[in-house]
């Protein structure tokens, strides 16, 4: 097992656990999303301190955006599905000397075991799907009005059907009492 040093200065320190197939997918600017199972571990007293494991979620983020520590954008970027790294992170590279209390001492190196589960282009949160979502949702609603007002339309049309057809009856009826009334006058 080689130890990669990814930063350049010791920081994050990558090893692969198991490799991935050869052909599987890495992360790219059109993937950037990836969904990882993880362990975090603190190097100098081996305690766990946060797992996906357990509970058998997935951590999901976007490469690159600076939503989680340092040492994982670096290390993510590297990794292709289907790998396993342990993947040891100096404090500059992890949560600095704040920590993350309680669980993260300050200046604590960090071991993770992570797993690339998958990498998948991002939920359209760029400009050109919002306004294809936005088209879609003014088409969907001009649908339903034309919908709406087809039915209003065979509404009005049924109403004015049974009008005629009253219309007519009481015709019928009105013509029928007077030719009776005719007909009792004529006696």
């Amino acid at each position: 097992m080689s130890e990669i040093d990814l930063s350049g200065d010791g920081g994050v320190i990558k090893t692969i656990v198991r490799q991935a197939k050869a052909d599987a997918a890495a992360p790219t600017t059109d993937t950037p999303v990836v969904d990882v199972h993880y362990e975090g571990i603190l190097a100098e007293t081996g305690e766990v301190f946060d797992t996906t494991h357990e509970d058998n979620t997935v951590f999901s983020f976007e490469i690159g955006k600076g939503s989680v520590i340092k040492s994982w954008d670096i290390a993510l970027r590297t990794m292709k599905v289907g790998e396993v790294a342990k993947i040891t992170c100096k404090p500059e590279y992890a949560y600095g000397s704040a920590g993350s209390p309680p669980d993260i001492p300050p200046n604590a190196t960090l071991i993770f075991e992570v797993e690339l589960v998958a990498c998948r282009p991002r939920k359209s949160s760029n400009l050109g799907s919002a306004s294809e979502e936005r088209a879609r949702l003014e088409e969907l609603k001009k649908q339903r009005e034309v919908a709406a007002a087809l039915k209003e339309e065979e509404k009005k049309k049924r109403e004015e059907a049974k009008a005629a057809a009253a219309a007519r009856i009481q015709a019928k009826l009105g013509s029928k009492k007077v030719q009776g009334k005719g007909k009792s006058k004529a006696k």
